[in-house]
């Protein structure tokens, strides 16, 4: 099994440790996980809550796969549980 299709099957410890930090708020930011391009949209308070992991195209999008981050509970304005759900395969253009 390649790392792509680890990393898709389910988000990674490591990944969910990166993904719980706080970047710029209202931000889009183009990384890379493990070999694998990633993309993620962060909230006002600068929480990733939109992950595109898969193949970044020439124009920027992945190509891959949708994950959002759904919130349940929050403790002191901070997130203290919360799941993601794959919504699917998405395109780049």
């Amino acid at each position: 099994m390649s790392n792509l299709e680890k990393i898709r099957k389910t988000i990674s410890i490591s990944l969910q440790n990166k993904l719980n930090k706080l970047y710029p708020p209202s931000s889009r930011i183009d990384d890379q996980f493990r070999g694998i391009d990633i993309t993620f949209i962060t909230n006002e308070r600068g929480e990733v809550m939109h992950l595109y992991i898969g193949r970044r195209m020439s124009g920027g999008d992945i190509s891959g796969e949708h994950y959002v981050r759904q919130v349940k509970q929050r403790e002191n304005n901070a997130i203290s549980k919360s799941h993601w759900d794959n919504k699917g395969k998405v395109s780049g253009k």
